[in-house]
């Protein structure tokens, strides 16, 4: 088991920027694919960003990937050292208001946008970008 606490959301304007964490907990987070999904009120949840263990595909590269909404805003990224996930949010729009979770999953591979594929969750941090 892998516990994962979420920080970093809060209230910024359009175009502006935040940086969420995600920390995990345990001594085997470099053996879990990461995601994060979001969720707004009313609303499904949807896939954000994922980064795959360092080993996997990317062999070191850690293989991100993003839905098309977030493309060349969002980076993820990953540090195993540290047991943390990062999604750094570049040029917010009001759209991207949502509550934040990251998630972890074994052998997530192709199904990385699907959360289905993750066993463990955060709490989720809320995020709001003012119009």
């Amino acid at each position: 088991q892998v516990q994962l606490v979420e920080s970093g959301g809060g209230l910024v304007q359009a175009g502006g920027s935040l940086r969420l964490s995600c920390a995990a907990s345990g001594r085997t987070f470099s053996t879990y694919d990461m995601g994060w999904f979001r969720q707004a009120p009313g609303k499904e949840r949807e896939f954000v960003a994922a980064v795959s263990v360092i080993w996997g595909v990317s062999r070191g590269g850690a293989n991100p990937r993003y839905s098309d909404t977030v493309k060349g805003r969002f980076t993820i990224s990953r540090d195993d050292a540290k047991n943390t996930v990062y999604l750094q949010m570049n040029s917010l729009k009001p759209e991207d208001t949502a509550v934040y979770s990251c998630a972890a999953g074994r052998n997530v591979r192709g199904g990385y946008a699907d959360d289905r594929m993750y066993d463990h969750w955060g709490q989720g941090t809320q995020v709001t970008v003012s119009s």
